[in-house]
């Protein structure tokens, strides 16, 4: 492999591992994706706590190190440990938390300690979505779906109801908008009217939805560009997406929200109504007419 430039930072090793994550092993995929997914903890943690935690052994660890040019883990590790009182963030602190208060006895909590602890989590996350959203990104998203003809979205199971949204939301703007969805298979004769002027959004978190991935590779062979809302670099939308929105939801007692990705769908309609200018009108004002 060749050297790492002394300069090398998280988000440039990162991305340099999700170019190469098809063709690494099994073992270091996994590996890859644990340090996405943790790499706020990283500089904490020890090589046996990752070998641990990604199920190899601690010889995979320092493979995967080498694989990308460090000497071994240290090496790799240090630059996670750059400005860590910067990475720490409030939902992982957050998840350590919780898995105390699982580990000490889950079951004596109240209807309402549960419910508190969701929304804390929730809040945690919230914060760090909004400290590490990439402005880059965020804006090509909004620039491809202004300047598309129509726009496509879709998302199955656990996504559906960001998709739903989206449609919903996006019927605000003069642009023709369409909701794939599985129902009846007939999602592939949806994908006849998509055109190269169009945009796709496509949403999926692991294990991603089948029905999704079908969906977007025939709007690419189409031509449509493809805007992926997903959880990882690595995963197969973000692959072939033009560009690549991240998003991880606080996990409370085994339970997945979706506040954070829909206040990042929410967003993203939002700047994208202030790039078309659109009119606004206050719903409450709305209401009392419709009262009168």
């Amino acid at each position: 492999m060749a050297p790492v430039a002394p300069k090398t930072t998280v988000e440039s090793l990162l991305k340099r591992i999700s170019e190469e994550h098809d063709g690494l092993s099994r073992q270091l995929k996994v590996i890859a994706r644990y340090i996405e997914q943790h790499r706020d903890h990283l500089g904490l943690e020890g090589i046996r706590d990752v070998a641990d935690h990604c199920e190899v052994q601690p010889s995979a660890v320092v493979r995967f190190a080498k694989h990308f040019g460090f000497s071994g883990f240290t090496e790799m590790q240090r630059i996670f440990r750059d400005g860590l009182a910067h990475q720490i963030s409030p939902s992982r602190s957050y998840k350590t938390r919780i898995r105390e208060v699982i580990e000490s006895g889950a079951g004596s909590l109240s209807a309402v300690e549960i419910a508190q602890e969701l929304l804390g989590g929730s809040i945690a996350a919230m914060q760090e979505l909004r400290d590490g959203l990439h402005g880059p990104s965020f804006k090509k998203a909004v620039d491809l779906l202004a300047e598309a003809e129509a726009i496509w979205i879709a998302g199955s199971r656990r996504s559906f109801p960001i998709a739903a949204y989206l449609d919903y939301a996006l019927q605000h703007t003069d642009k023709r908008i369409g909701l794939v969805t599985a129902l009846g298979s007939m999602h592939e004769g949806q994908m006849r009217s998509v055109r190269k002027s169009d945009v796709m959004i496509a949403i999926s978190f692991a294990p991603y939805a089948e029905e999704t991935l079908a969906v977007i590779q025939a709007a690419l062979q189409r031509g449509a560009r493809l805007i992926a809302i997903t959880d990882s670099r690595m995963s197969p939308l973000a692959r072939d997406a033009h560009v690549a929105l991240i998003v991880q939801d606080n996990t409370t007692f085994g339970f997945r929200s979706l506040t954070n990705t829909m206040g990042l769908a929410q967003g993203l309609f939002m700047a994208l109504a202030y790039r078309l200018e659109l009119p606004y009108r206050s719903t409450t004002a709305s209401n009392e007419e419709a009262g009168r």
